[in-house]
């Protein structure tokens, strides 16, 4: 019965959605009685679980999916860093800067904002219901504001504002309603509003540890409002949130070993401030069957091996050859069947670019699949992130900037950085960017970097495309032409496309 009530639950919450991008579904649920599902403590916590289903790495579905699918890969492409081994398509416009409104790749992200929508009828749907356990109730609407808000600063971050549906208008399907966008201030304020109000709640553990692992955390919820600030530009909020974060409350810190950071082995370590969770059977990811080629030697020979991605030569040369993140990168090696591959003997395996491995092994693998952990967010991207904050914020450098960009540095093998480093504040941005760049590869930190930094268009000259580049334009993807076409003019697209 519970699986069938289940069921119910998810084929109500995608019942109402909008058609295409801008107008309700046309559909009636009634037969379909809100008063069967959710009716319990148990059924609340389902359907709260169905909210989390998209935040995953699963497979090739899943908003943090390591395949083509996935919200950082994607983004990871459109940079001066990547490249894929397999092709024009899908990989081939976001790698060469000439995406367009018609190209679904990258345009279907944008759809994803339906299911803020349904996160929205889950929390109203929570409000009005009569649970046993008042403080589950509270964490359970805790959580899903900080989902809401969290998946409305991804797709801002992308596309800019998205239509946010009011309760109201959901609970309405029958009607053809047009949903304009949202405005930009509008935008803003919901994503604050609502990871704000998961946070005032006071019920959300202050990391994600123990049972607890893998949902939404007060960490996560002041990480995403960091990144928000930083990308509004709103400097001394950031700070304020940075600051959060490294109260000893929190008790998060910096691993000894960059590539310990990323194993089976140290799951859930000090660094590691929200992960996608995985295993072989449920939401697995697929990170080395992307990136290895065939003959690439590995201690689990039944792994996967498809030769894609790579990091083009140019960026590889970037790095200090000290640098022991490079540790996570391959740019030569011996292959099984004898042959040794770099960068003058590449064969197809190493055409455009190294390795980067970036994850361990799962030894239990047989195939695509691996139990390893994908990160998300960690604790170092919040160092960085601060000591920029502090520089941006006072147009200054200071002691305590360059601190927090040196507490990377000790398991790099290369020396800290000094005052005398950073003659000027841009000179210690210039730094703040490329160490990101090292230090967050494969993380889907870059173009968001780039891009605040100003250097999108020079990223895109640096690979070799600054012809296809559009300055003003690529900074935000577009919206799928289709939403354009049958929003009616309520829709309006992204300048430029």
């Amino acid at each position: 019965m519970k699986k069938l009530i289940y069921k119910i639950q998810i084929i109500l919450a995608g019942a109402i959605i909008f058609c295409s991008c801008t107008q309700l579904e046309s559909e009636d649920y009634s037969n379909i009685d809100p008063g069967f599902f959710p009716v319990n403590d148990e059924d609340a916590t389902a359907l709260v679980t169905a909210c989390y289903n998209p935040f995953s790495a699963s497979w090739y579905d899943g908003y943090w999916s390591t395949a083509q699918g996935g919200f950082q890969v994607m983004s990871e492409m459109a940079t001066d860093m990547m490249d894929c081994q397999w092709g024009a398509n899908p990989w081939g416009p976001p790698v060469t800067f000439t995406w367009h409104a018609n190209w679904a790749p990258v345009t279907n992200f944008y759809g994803r904002y339906q299911h803020i929508s349904r996160i929205t009828l889950a929390i109203n749907r929570l409000e009005t219901l009569e649970m046993r356990n008042k403080t589950l109730q509270e964490r359970l609407i805790a959580e899903c504001k900080a989902l809401r808000g969290w998946l409305a600063y991804m797709l801002y971050d992308l596309y800019g504002p998205v239509p946010i549906a009011t309760p109201e208008q959901l609970q309405k399907p029958l009607e053809d309603t047009q949903i304009p966008r949202a405005t930009e201030e509008e935008m803003q304020k919901f994503i604050e509003n609502n990871l704000n109000e998961a946070l005032s709640a006071n019920v959300l553990p202050l990391r994600a540890t123990g049972s607890s692992y893998g949902r939404v955390s007060a960490a996560l919820c002041h990480t995403v409002l960091m990144k928000h600030y930083m990308l509004t530009k709103q400097w001394d909020k950031a700070i304020a949130e940075g600051r959060e974060l490294q109260k000893t409350e929190y008790g998060f810190g910096l691993m000894d070993g960059y590539t310990d950071i990323f194993t089976l082995e140290n799951e859930g370590n000090k660094e590691i401030i929200h992960a996608a969770t995985a295993s072989l059977s449920v939401n697995s990811t697929l990170w080395l069957a992307h990136v290895l080629p065939g003959s690439y030697p590995t201690k689990n020979p039944a792994i996967q091996k498809w030769n894609g991605y790579r990091m083009i030569w140019k960026y590889y040369h970037t790095f200090d050859p000290a640098d022991k993140r490079l540790d996570a990168i391959c740019a030569a090696y011996s292959g099984t069947d004898g042959v040794l591959y770099n960068e003058s003997n590449p064969a197809s395996n190493l055409a455009k670019g190294a390795i980067p491995i970036k994850v361990g092994e799962d030894p239990g693998s047989t195939g695509e699949a691996s139990g390893v952990d994908w990160i998300i967010y960690r604790y170092a991207d919040v160092l960085t992130l601060l000591g920029e904050a502090i520089v941006r914020n006072g147009n200054a450098v200071t002691q305590e900037a360059v601190d927090l960009l040196s507490s990377i540095r000790p398991r790099t093998g290369l020396r800290n950085y000094t005052m005398a480093d950073f003659p000027t504040a841009q000179a210690y941005l210039d730094v703040v960017l490329e160490e990101r760049g090292h230090e967050f590869f494969c993380e889907g930190v870059r173009r968001s970097d780039l891009i605040r930094h100003g250097k999108y268009q020079a990223a895109a000259e640096f690979k070799g495309y600054g012809d296809t580049y559009r300055p003003g334009v690529f900074e935000r993807w577009p919206l799928p032409q289709s939403a354009i076409d049958e929003g009616k003019g309520v829709i309006v697209q992204n300048p430029g496309y």
